[in-house]
């Protein structure tokens, strides 16, 4: 049994070793590696035990529908039927945040602000689940919608999931261009007509060589975040 040092130590590198991966190696990912992650990540907490959670875990053939069929609808102006509320302009501290992360990734790629080509093809990689060679699609039971605690449970198992595969050797990128046009992700991945798609996660080994996966997010620090109540020193 590791130590409680060796145990931390071990947790730590996970968690800030883990980044964002949107590169991918084409090598497949075998079934058993994937339910051994999902079955770890599934010990995530869930208010009262609900676990709302489910999961399409898809590959091969009917991925890349999945991605041909979200492109071209995308690009022919469909509009986006994502199944989860999201803010879609942010404001403030939150918009710089967002802008600058893309300049970091921009700056990585090299692509220019005004360099409309490169851009595209950034836009249409996010559309194909940036090619990963599987991705986990997390949904939740329909007659949840409405509260607030499913989706909750649905980002604390979805972060679970990200760090499982890091321990495994994986990467992953949380990725909701993909699942933009519902009706083909439904129809593809067989989803039930009882599940709300909540999000979807692009799974694969990671291209080392890829400039992005490179890339380490900023972060606020403790002392922006966290107000200590009740504490001597």
């Amino acid at each position: 049994m590791m130590k409680e040092d060796e145990l931390a130590s071990a947790y730590a590198q996970v968690i800030r070793g883990r980044r964002s991966i949107r590169g991918f190696q084409s090598r497949p990912v075998p079934q058993a590696m994937l339910r051994d992650i999902l079955e770890l990540a599934m010990r995530a907490p869930s208010s009262l035990n609900s676990q709302p959670w489910n999961f399409y875990v898809v590959t091969g053939a009917p991925l890349e529908r999945i991605r041909e069929g979200n492109t071209e609808r995308n690009l022919a102006g469909v509009p986006s039927s994502r199944e989860f509320r999201g803010n879609e302009k942010y404001e403030g501290v939150h918009r710089e945040r967002q802008v600058g992360v893309a300049r970091q990734l921009f700056a990585a790629m090299d692509i220019a602000r005004d360099d409309k080509r490169k851009r595209l093809e950034w836009v249409l990689r996010g559309f194909r689940q940036f090619d990963a060679p599987a991705c986990i699609v997390v949904t939740y039971d329909r007659v949840l919608v409405g509260g607030d605690i499913a989706p909750f449970d649905c980002g604390g198992v979805t972060n679970a999931i990200v760090n499982a595969a890091w321990a495994h050797g994986l990467g992953c990128v949380i990725n909701s261009q993909g699942i933009m046009q519902s009706p083909v992700v439904r129809e593809h991945a067989g989803i039930a007509d009882d599940q709300l798609i909540m999000i979807c996660i692009a799974i694969g080994y990671p291209d080392e060589s890829f400039p992005a996966n490179g890339v380490v997010s900023e972060r606020k620090s403790v002392d922006e975040a966290v107000t200590f109540v009740g504490f001597d020193d």
